[in-house]
């Protein structure tokens, strides 16, 4: 689900030190918003924003230097005429880049029609780019999921599975083999581009991990800085099972890769069987390594498939 809209006035404060821009007229519509219709439709929030198009209505008009030339070099009517266009598509902002001075009739346009205006000395491209990263994790499609979001190796990896079978416990042990917690017990996930999906941890649950028998344990003052990550890609799943659900529901050797949909992303997935005595950390290790493995390409199942097949027929 989208998240609420973010309002001019929540836009500005966020990017009032990094763009160093000022209010130049709209003051009186802080509140203005973005079009719900158009966050909903919108593919990413990166198609919110862009240089000024009378084609796409609803998003962050940005106007540099060949865009206040169009609206100033040209019959006064003409001009007027072009102004006015800017008007029907209802922008929750206007953004005037590479300091270049407001005309004084896009001035009172945004007065008359109460659309907030900002001025920044960056350019243009400058400004679509930090936006649209802003706008595409603000208004990213997001859900939470329960369980153990770390960093092994490098990768992000989500360790799921039923209650009981010793997620955080696990988690506790890659911590001390010199991986990284980025959550525990609920992970927050956002898909911030087609193929990507980010997790990161509740405010609420920052740093924390909780061990039964234990308690909740601070892993950034037990053991460091650099044994907490504040987001990670989610790249892998290992989900952790009993004997018996292993053995009715899940292959041996799955001939091709499992994959779990997250936010409509496939996502590569392991299955681990829990059995006492079993080092599920060293199998989860392995498990991520043979996943950069598949990530470059290399299918070492079907390497084996490949191998026994020329076998066959050099026994024929």
């Amino acid at each position: 689900m989208k998240p609420n809209v973010v309002s001019a006035d929540v836009l500005f404060e966020e990017f009032r030190l990094s763009l160093r821009w000022e209010w130049l007229a709209g003051l009186g519509a802080s509140e203005r918003r973005f079009d719900e219709v158009a966050v909903r439709s919108a593919r990413s929030g990166a198609d919110l924003v862009g240089h000024l198009n009378y084609i796409h209505p609803y998003r962050v008009q940005i106007l540099g230097e060949r865009e206040i030339a169009y609206l100033t070099t040209d019959t006064p009517e003409d001009c007027q005429r072009r102004i006015a266009r800017i008007v029907t598509l209802e922008p929750p902002v206007l953004i005037l880049a590479e300091g270049q001075v407001a005309p004084e009739a896009l001035l009172s346009m945004c007065e008359r029609a109460e659309i907030p205006m900002f001025a920044t000395k960056e350019s243009s491209a400058f400004v679509i780019d930090v936006l649209r990263a802003y706008l595409s994790k603000h208004f990213a499609d997001r859900i939470t999921m329960h369980g153990v979001f770390m960093d092994i190796l490098g990768l992000g990896v989500l360790i799921t599975g039923e209650s009981g079978l010793g997620k955080s416990e696990l988690g506790l042990e890659l911590i001390s083999r010199g991986q990284g917690l980025v959550a525990d017990d609920a992970v927050d996930l956002y898909r911030i581009n087609q193929t990507t999906i980010e997790g990161k941890c509740p405010d609420l649950l920052q740093n924390l991990l909780e061990v039964r028998g234990i308690g909740l344990l601070d892993i950034r003052a037990i053991f460091g800085e650099t044994a907490v990550r504040r987001k990670m890609r989610l790249k892998l799943i290992v989900h952790l099972v009993r004997k018996e659900t292993m053995e009715n529901e899940y292959e041996r050797l799955p001939y091709e890769p499992l994959v779990q949909d997250v936010l409509g992303v496939p996502v590569l997935k392991a299955v681990i069987q829990v059995v006492a005595g079993r080092n599920i950390a060293v199998l989860v290790e392995a498990a991520v390594r043979n996943t950069v493995l598949q990530l470059r390409g290399i299918d070492t199942y079907q390497e084996f498939v490949e191998r026994h097949r020329r076998a066959m027929e050099r026994d024929v």
